[in-house]
């Protein structure tokens, strides 16, 4: 498995909040380095951002898609499937 690291920058708001919670919960080798405007989340090898575990933070269906609103930068190969987005080197 390529453990080149890969991140993910979200813009630091009260929409965001659930999904950097579900992103350290879901990826426990992570590390998470937050700012006054943003949190920059980095890992080795590969991020995943399951739906499901969003959904059982904010109570309500989510879309992959919704990412995108709070979505500052990325660095890696984008996988997305309905229910998960991966970024991992391929």
């Amino acid at each position: 498995m390529n453990q080149q690291p890969v991140f993910i920058a979200l813009q630091a708001t009260d929409d965001t909040r659930p999904i950097i919670e579900a992103i350290e919960a879901d990826n426990p080798h992570a590390t998470v380095h937050r700012f006054p405007a943003m949190v920059k989340i980095d890992a080795p090898g590969r991020l995943e951002i399951n739906r499901a575990t969003i959904e059982a933070l904010i109570g309500r269906d989510w879309e992959i898609q919704e990412l995108q609103l709070g979505l500052i930068s990325l660095g890696g190969t984008i996988e997305e499937t309905e229910d998960q987005f991966l970024l991992a080197w391929r």
